[in-house]
């Protein structure tokens, strides 16, 4: 069930929204999925249950150092995770579907989709960096080197759902849909051991319907997360007016390198984004610290 004045607005926009979406590949050219937006008002909250994600791993302290071998000045440190986490996630019924946090604290999250690119630099970067990241990971996609993605889970980072085989969730059966969550929820806790806790399909595509909601019931999954700025190769693409970050955005990037960056890789695409959040003033703190998932 979702809950707030922020969230009633949500539904509805979202439902319009989604209709109106050009639909893009998520492999398709540099822009990827950043191209088809999610509904611009995906809800900021969630079911209400009394529960903890466990013991979270806190973002690695940035060493200056590290972040001058990338070229990089290092981000404000992220404030500590919030005792009372913002968005509560229910054991069992409707999923929540959000692309924002709702905090006062001045911080972004940033996710990365599917896993085509598996550039070991990017590895070292974020381990210079400590920068934390969310991973919706497609299981056809990364399932020729599920080890690459082990060593940033190792680093702190979360393993999340977006399917087998990249569908278009919309333009599938109930039956097929199912099958895109389950199947790609059973490889990645198989692989990365523990299960999932969150859901994101491709391009947004679905997020909203009565169908894609019961198959991440039936699967797993406990939330459909969206995104409120997407990166580019060189700079991001924002769906408020304003063309600003807000406390609580979500971030969507990709694992990509140059032939669909046109030339850069991933580490350079990824030192956009971060130079990109720098210039506002955010933080980037890790999405898992600010969700408390149901326990049992």
């Amino acid at each position: 069930m979702i809950v707030g004045d922020r969230v009633k607005r949500t539904y509805g926009g979202a439902l319009l929204a989604l209709t109106a979406v050009v639909l893009t590949g998520c492999g398709g050219g540099a822009s990827g999925e950043g191209a088809r937006k999610p509904a611009p008002s995906a809800s900021s909250a969630a079911s209400a249950a009394p529960a903890a994600t466990g013991s979270p791993l806190a973002a690695a302290a940035p060493h200056a150092e590290g972040w001058a071998k990338w070229g990089l000045t290092p981000l404000p440190a992220a404030p500590p995770a919030p005792a009372d986490r913002p968005i509560k996630l229910a054991k069992s019924g409707q999923v929540p579907v959000f692309s924002d946090v709702p905090t006062k604290d001045k911080v972004v999250f940033i996710t990365i989709d599917d896993g085509a690119e598996k550039d070991p630099k990017f590895v070292e970067m974020l381990k210079d960096l400590g920068v934390p990241v969310s991973m919706f990971l497609t299981r056809d996609i990364v399932k020729d080197d599920y080890g690459y993605f082990k060593k940033l889970q190792d680093l702190g980072n979360h393993v999340h759902n977006h399917t087998t085989d990249h569908a278009i969730m919309s333009k599938v059966s109930p039956e097929k849909q199912h099958a895109e969550i389950c199947d790609a929820q059973t490889a990645l806790t198989q692989h990365y051991g523990t299960p999932p806790l969150l859901f994101r399909p491709p391009y947004g595509d679905g997020a909203n319907t009565a169908a894609l909601n019961t198959a991440v019931q039936q699967c797993g999954p406990r939330a459909i997360v969206l995104w409120r700025e997407s990166m580019q190769i060189h700079d991001m693409q924002y769906q408020a007016a304003d063309g600003k970050l807000k406390p609580g955005d979500i971030v969507l990037a990709h694992f990509r390198g140059p032939k669909d960056l046109k030339g850069s890789t991933m580490t350079e695409m990824f030192a956009e984004l971060l130079r990109r959040i720098q210039e506002q003033g955010f933080a980037v703190a890790r999405l898992e610290d600010y969700i408390q998932a149901p326990t049992g």
